[in-house]
């Protein structure tokens, strides 16, 4: 769990800066510039928008904090995410954890 969690950390931090779509496990869905991530997949988002018909209590956030538990999925821009990189990134540790003894 501890190296899936870091490679999706280190994905996520080369996207600080770019616009991504979250969406809730309530179904909120939250658009917004990231700004930081942590070692919890926890987001920092500025510029936020959301859908004012149905969170109308969101409709004046212009920066979130939103805990990397509540997420459900991140939507990307296709030409920032570079997936040869993330499939090299993903074999090597599936490798690594294949290569470790179990415990």
């Amino acid at each position: 769990f501890f190296f899936a969690t870091m490679l999706f950390y280190s994905f996520f931090k080369t996207l600080v800066g770019k616009d991504i779509v979250v969406e809730l496990k309530n179904d909120v869905m939250i658009s917004g510039t990231l700004a930081a991530v942590d070692q919890y997949l926890n987001l920092k988002l500025e510029n936020v928008v959301v859908n004012e018909e149905k969170c109308p209590h969101l409709a004046s956030t212009r920066n979130c904090f939103v805990r990397g538990s509540t997420i459900r999925y991140v939507q990307l821009p296709a030409n920032e995410v570079e997936t040869d990189l993330l499939q090299d990134a993903t074999r090597k540790e599936h490798q690594t954890q294949q290569a470790a003894p179990a415990s």
